[in-house]
C-alpha cells in the first residue's frame, strides 16, 4: 500500500470541500484557532511516517486525552474500574446527564463527560501528584518531553464549565466521586488541554496498533487483553452519538476531540491522527471524518 501518494490524493479532495462545520465557541480560547487548519499524519507498524498540511502543528486534543488517562487508570486499577464506570455505547451527547439518573451515578462509558469525570476521580485517589504524574506518563509512552498543558485553555474551560460541575457533582451525589469536585474537575480540564501534533498523537497512539507495545523499546504500555478492551471502547464509544455512524463509514477504532482532532487504529497497521478545527453538530471534525471514510474506503483497510 502506497500510503504516501493515497494520503496526499484525498488531503487535496477533502481540503477544497465546502466545510459547513462550526468551530467549538463555547470554549473561548478554541474558538480563536485558524478554521482553515488541516493535517494528517499516519504512523505505521512497519515504520512508514508521513504527513501532509498543519501535522506538525500542536492543538488542544481535548477528549483524545480521555483515552489516555483511563489507559493510565487501567494501568494502575486493573478491572476494578468496571465497577466505577461502564463499557456501553450511551447514544447521548457526550455532557449529557440523562441516563446518570437511571444508572444510579454510573456513567456509560470512560468516553463521556461523566466517564472521563469519574476516571479523572480515580487518577485523584491514586496518584501523589496527578497532574505532574499523569503528564510524565504521556510523557514516557510517547518519548516526548515537550508535550504539555495549555494553561489558557484550561482556564477557558474551566469559566464555562458549568455543564461538567453539575456532571461531578450529580455524581457525587450518588457516593461515585471520591474527591472534592472542584478539585476533580480542575484535573479534568488539565488533561483535556493537552496540546499536540497530528505526528506526536499518531506516533503515541501506535502502540495500540501494536498489541499494547511500544513500537521502538518493545516495552509493555497495556497487555494485550487491555489492548483489545481500549481498542473496543474506542469502536463503540470513541464519537459520542456518531460512534455508530463513524464505524459504518470508516470502520475503525477511534477517538475524536473538540479540538478538531482524531485519532483512529488499524490494529497490526497503523495509527493516523486528523485534524480540521470546524466541527459538525456531533462535535466531531467535519473534514476529518471525511478524510478517514474516503481513506479506509479506498485503502480497503478497516478491521471489518
Amino acid at each position: 500500500m502506497n500510503f504516501e501518494d493515497l494520503i496526499q490524493d484525498i488531503y487535496h479532495k477533502i481540503k477544497t470541500i465546502e466545510d459547513p462545520g462550526e468551530m467549538a465557541s463555547y470554549i473561548p480560547e478554541l474558538s480563536k484557532v485558524d478554521p482553515t487548519n488541516f493535517g494528517v499524519h499516519i504512523s505505521t507498524i512497519n515504520n512508514i511516517n508521513f504527513g501532509i498540511g498543519n501535522y506538525n502543528d500542536k492543538f488542544s486534543i481535548q477528549s483524545i486525552a480521555k483515552v489516555l488517562a483511563l489507559i493510565l487508570a487501567y494501568r494502575i486499577v486493573g478491572d476494578e474500574i468496571w465497577n466505577r464506570v461502564g463499557v456501553e455505547p450511551s447514544g447521548t451527547a457526550f455532557n449529557s446527564l440523562v441516563q446518570l439518573e437511571s444508572d444510579q451515578g454510573i456513567p456509560r462509558n470512560p468516553f463521556l463527560n461523566a466517564g472521563a469525570i469519574v476516571v479523572s476521580d480515580i487518577l485523584l485517589s491514586n496518584l501523589k501528584n496527578p497532574k505532574e504524574d499523569f503528564i510524565a506518563f504521556v510523557r514516557s509512552i510517547s518519548e516526548n518531553k515537550t508535550i504539555q498543558y495549555s494553561n489558557k485553555i484550561a482556564q477557558s474551560e474551566k469559566k464555562v464549565g458549568y455543564r461538567n460541575v453539575a456532571l461531578c457533582n450529580f455524581i457525587k451525589s450518588f457516593g461515585r466521586i471520591e474527591n472534592e469536585p472542584s478539585d476533580v474537575l480542575d484535573f479534568y480540564y488539565d488533561l483535556c488541554s493537552l496540546e499536540m501534533s497530528c505526528k506526536e498523537l499518531s506516533e503515541l497512539f501506535l502502540f495500540l496498533a501494536n498489541n499494547g507495545n511500544d513500537i521502538k523499546s518493545n516495552k509493555s504500555v497495556l497487555s494485550e487483553s487491555q489492548s483489545k478492551r481500549i481498542n473496543a471502547l474506542m469502536q463503540t464509544c470513541g464519537f459520542y452519538d456518531e460512534s455508530g455512524e463513524f464505524a459504518f463509514k470508516v470502520g475503525l477504532p477511534g477517538k475524536s476531540g473538540v479540538g478538531g482532532g482524531i485519532i483512529a487504529i488499524h490494529p497490526d497497521q497503523y495509527a493516523i491522527a486528523v485534524w480540521s478545527p470546524k466541527l459538525n453538530k456531533k462535535g466531531n471534525s467535519h473534514k476529518g471524518m471525511k478524510f478517514l471514510e474516503e481513506f479506509t474506503t479506498r485503502s480497503e483497510l478497516s478491521i471489518f
